[in-house]
């Protein structure tokens, strides 16, 4: 893997990012979970993670600013918040709650969509939830 950049470095290079996601559970060098152009955030949930990941974030997609490796599930939740702290990806297993309805949400495959809704039962063992998605050039 590369170094990366400064963060501050990263903000002056352009106006998206892209989140590479790779499973490293499968093959020699893992298998790719989802690969998404976004807005620049700092923060992103994933739905259905692999069990142990491996992030790469880039400025405009060119520009290393941030990794995570061997990042672990330390709980099964149908979500993980991914958060960029300074040159270094975290992971946290999550139950989405209204705080985060808005976030950008990152699927397998790739797609990125905004969470509206979430909802779950007490003993969190179901859940619905929906997505916006936005196509095209808007």
């Amino acid at each position: 893997m590369q170094r990366p950049a400064t963060r501050s470095d990263a903000e002056a290079d352009g106006a998206f990012q892209v989140w590479a996601l790779r499973g490293a559970d499968g093959g020699s060098q893992g298998l790719e979970f989802a690969r998404a152009k976004i807005d620049e955030t700092d923060t992103v949930l994933v739905h259905a993670a692999p069990s142990v990941l491996d992030v790469e974030v880039f400025a405009n997609g060119e520009r290393l600013i941030a990794i995570g490796s061997d990042l672990r599930a330390s709980e099964d939740t149908p979500m993980n918040r991914l958060t960029i702290d300074g040159t270094r990806v975290l992971r946290e297993p999550v139950w989405p709650s209204d705080d985060d309805r808005g976030s950008i949400v990152l699927l397998p495959g790739g797609e990125a969509g905004e969470l509206q809704t979430w909802e779950t039962d007490q003993a969190r063992r179901t859940w619905v939830w929906s997505v916006r998605f936005r196509g095209g050039d808007a």
